[in-house]
């Protein structure tokens, strides 16, 4: 072959290992199941729309994705968690800058309005039933996240832990949750909507954001129970505990107000892009678009 062909088959060969050269970033973005309405259909999109990348998204049970992380075997540019306790586990291992607060939320009760029981739930959501009279009931089916890998798993049983003493109903746990690690009630988080949609539980534990982005109906709790004010946090909430068995290590735990935060890992492939997501979800604009998904202003500081 003449010696000027090989040359440019080599140089050519060269580019193509490289790639492009007007390939968009990938921005990688692991968030808690709960958030994937507002990630995938607002934020990410909106974002890369505007600073010429390309949207990845994960979402799973917060402690589960930490934990991923932490191994570094999921790289990801930003992570997002409900509540502290994810974040303090990229602190233990050496890869948390600061997480900023960017959403919160509230517990609730969501139903299925297809259930046989929607009469029921509707009734509770107005206030003319109690709401845990109504769960008792036989045939209607709860759903609820693993508490050993997602903090929405965890705030249930918190939720229901205070509204036991709230209501003077000292077996309500038991009777409506059963076990902690119930097999028939738990479900991963991103499925665990989908199931209600589709009429396979009459009712579930939800985040009100998570309810209010897929539109479905769902019971309000007194602020005594649904973690959502910060007053609480030391006079009511501390009064549930969990203690669960963490990679072989038992840990104790409290309630924490339900905030959303947002942190870059020291080892994200794209820091500065995800810094700057992080400041448009704290945008005007991102903020719209988190309220406009149900979410409630954020509170609080940042976590270093």
């Amino acid at each position: 072959m003449n010696p000027r062909w090989i040359s440019v088959l080599l140089a050519s060969s060269t580019l193509l290992a490289a790639g492009p050269a007007w390939a968009k970033p990938a921005l990688q973005i692991a968030y808690a199941g709960s958030m994937g309405a507002v990630m995938d259909h607002h934020l990410g999109p909106a974002f890369c729309k505007i600073h010429g990348c390309t949207y990845e998204g994960q979402g799973q049970g917060a402690y589960g994705l930490a934990h991923r992380i932490a191994a570094r075997t999921l790289p990801t540019d930003v992570f997002i968690s409900i509540t502290s306790g994810p974040i303090q586990v990229l602190k233990r291992a050496g890869l948390l800058t600061e997480a900023i607060p960017v959403a919160s939320t509230q517990m609730v009760i969501a139903y299925s309005p297809t259930s046989p029981y929607a009469r029921l739930f509707r009734q509770a959501a107005r206030g003319k039933t109690p709401w845990y009279k109504v769960l008792v009931r036989p045939g209607i089916r709860f759903g609820r996240t693993d508490p050993q890998t997602d903090p929405q798993g965890q705030n249930i049983e918190f939720t229901f832990q205070l509204a036991q003493r709230y209501y003077h109903e000292p077996h309500l746990v038991a009777n409506i949750l059963g076990p902690l690690m119930n097999a028939r009630q738990i479900f991963t988080e991103p499925s665990l909507l989908a199931r209600l949609e589709a009429g396979q539980i009459a009712a579930s534990s939800s985040y009100l954001s998570a309810a209010r982005s897929l539109h479905l109906p769902y019971i309000k709790l007194p602020s005594e129970i649904n973690l959502s004010d910060p007053q609480f946090t030391k006079s009511w909430y501390s009064h549930a505990r969990l203690t669960l068995i963490v990679h072989g290590r038992r840990q104790a735990l409290r309630p924490q107000p339900l905030v959303f935060y947002a942190t870059v890992p020291k080892d994200a492939p794209h820091p500065q892009l995800g810094l700057t997501f992080i400041r448009f979800m704290q945008s005007p604009a991102g903020q719209k678009m988190f309220q406009v998904a149900g979410y409630d202003k954020p509170h609080g500081g940042p976590l270093r």
